[in-house]
């Protein structure tokens, strides 16, 4: 089953926390919505600014929307003014106060959603694909990847029947559950039709006890600003961006 599941949700609560932290009663049905409303709304604001990963922790009256990105200074704007505008759009969506938290990824050749987003738009700039995942490969393995494995599907070069490709470097063990491994999937809309892109990632073996909570923030390496919306706490951060102890 390792082959056909996805590996994210194979791994969840073995080594790989959940991206909805909260527990719902009659309304969980409405709360899942909206966590699915809140994501879609972000992943088409924050398009530019290569979101990774959202988690949404709630609480009786605050939800705290974590954004992993490469790309923090995008959503952060100049003084947190565009964090700020972020968080009253969220605001109008949970009719909740709501918190935001951003992590930086510093290495954004290793986040397979980054990974097929990049190789997705570049399809669409009618780049060849061959050349795309190559380079893209050689990144991930450059950067201490132990594997990496890409699959494009689609009508290739244009032709009349689709087919499915893969290229593979390294080692991606679907069946050993302690292995890290990243998966994403993303589109590329070309003058030809659809193409998908499917990424694997192998970022090693854990083999500790892992914290579900702050698990993404400390395996990858990232960086924490907390949009508060409090002015004089957000003076005391030169750029901000506060980073993890």
């Amino acid at each position: 089953m390792g082959q056909k599941i996805n590996p994210i949700s194979n791994r969840l609560g073995i080594i790989r926390g959940w991206d909805s932290n909260w527990c719902g009663g009659d309304n969980y049905g409405d709360i899942l919505y909206e966590d699915s409303k809140i994501r879609k709304y972000l992943n088409t604001r924050l398009a530019k600014a290569s979101v990774s990963r959202i988690v949404i922790e709630r609480t009786l009256k605050l939800v705290t929307v974590v954004v992993c990105t490469a790309r923090p200074g995008v959503i952060i704007g100049k003084g947190g003014q565009e964090v700020d505008k972020l968080k009253e759009e969220l605001k109008r969506i949970t009719s909740k106060e709501v918190q935001i938290n951003i992590f930086e990824i510093k290495k954004p050749e290793l986040d397979a959603a980054i990974v097929a987003s990049n190789i997705a738009r570049q399809l669409e700039a009618k780049i060849a694909y061959r050349h795309v995942i190559k380079v893209a490969i050689a990144a991930a393995m450059r950067m201490g990847a132990e594997g990496i494995k890409v699959q494009i599907s689609g009508r290739l070069n244009g032709v009349e029947i689709a087919r499915s490709e893969m290229y593979k470097e390294g080692r991606i063990p679907l069946h050993t559950l302690r292995a890290n491994i990243d998966y994403a999937l993303s589109e590329a809309l070309t003058k030809v039709g659809l193409l998908g892109v499917k990424v694997w990632i192998c970022r090693g073996e854990v083999y500790s006890k892992q914290d579900f909570v702050v698990q993404f923030a400390s395996q990858r390496g990232m960086n924490r600003y907390e949009g508060s919306g409090d002015k004089s706490v957000k003076r005391r951060k030169r750029n901000g961006i506060k980073k993890n102890e």
